[in-house]
């Protein structure tokens, strides 16, 4: 007899699930959920949205076969002070926001936690500005409040 065979009967069953567990680390979702590597590499720190401040407004030119400037701003979260950069969504987004405003942001979306689209490495998008809605601001229902 050639290759091994898994183990049967009546008390094989803590043999099948070390046997089943020992392949399971070669599967890429797995190994990540394990070691935690999602809570210990992410920004947000498993947290949902984070608040931020504004520090520069950038220009992130967009995917083949896609050309344009994607409006987008680096900011510096205020729990651990780490920096990422978050996509403005919206027609006119970027002249609501400023340098030095307090932002929400959240993830945008992509596969797996990843970028969206056409930006490339960029994996969060802005949600409010300075407490209010991005969103309310663009269509014209709320007012910006000046700090």
């Amino acid at each position: 007899m050639a290759g091994k065979k898994s183990p049967n009967g009546f008390f094989a069953a803590r043999k099948l699930k070390r046997k089943r567990l020992k392949f399971r680390w070669s599967q890429r979702e797995f190994k990540i959920r394990m070691l935690g590597l999602k809570k210990k590499y992410d920004p947000l720190e498993g947290a949902p949205m984070a608040r931020g401040i504004v520090l520069e407004k950038v220009g992130v030119e967009a995917r083949q076969p896609n050309s344009a400037v994607r409006k987008c701003v680096r900011v510096q979260l205020v729990k651990n002070g780490r920096v990422v950069t978050a996509f403005v969504p919206g027609d006119g987004g970027l002249l609501v926001v400023d340098e030095h405003d307090e932002v929400l942001i959240e993830g945008i979306g992509g596969p797996r936690g990843r970028s969206m689209g056409d930006i490339p490495g960029v994996r969060y998008k802005v949600v409010t500005v300075n407490g209010v809605s991005l969103k309310a601001i663009l269509e014209g229902k709320k007012q910006k409040p000046q700090r």
